[in-house]
């Protein structure tokens, strides 16, 4: 029985002193495959009523280009709504679209 105890209260300490799983950024690779300028990108959970902001901030994809993405918010979901805004004059309209971003080592927008 003393043993037990002993191996009840262990297992009880290590439950203490571990730390709580820290969520990993999401890191994918967006490429344009249109042939407009794509000049805003916001991505959001799956069920958040609002987007987040604009992860290009002043930057710009051209048609044909790539650009690795990190989602650091600190969240441990793979599922993302993401939104497409191209230049003004486009031919394009705004696009959104939903992904398993966890799965995904990259996405290509395309017309």
């Amino acid at each position: 029985m003393k043993k037990f105890n002993f191996a009840l209260a262990l297992s009880a300490a290590a439950l203490c002193l571990s730390t709580p799983a820290k969520a990993e950024d999401l890191v994918f690779t967006l490429k344009n495959g249109t042939q407009s300028v794509l000049t805003r990108f916001h991505t959001s959970p799956v069920g958040v009523n609002d987007w987040e902001d604009d992860v290009f901030g002043q930057q710009v994809l051209n048609p044909g280009e790539s650009i690795e993405i990190t989602i650091a918010d600190g969240r441990t979901v793979c599922k993302y709504d993401m939104k497409f805004e191209f230049e003004e004059g486009s031919s394009l309209d705004t696009t959104t679209d939903t992904q398993d971003l966890c799965e995904m080592g990259s996405y290509t927008i395309h017309e």
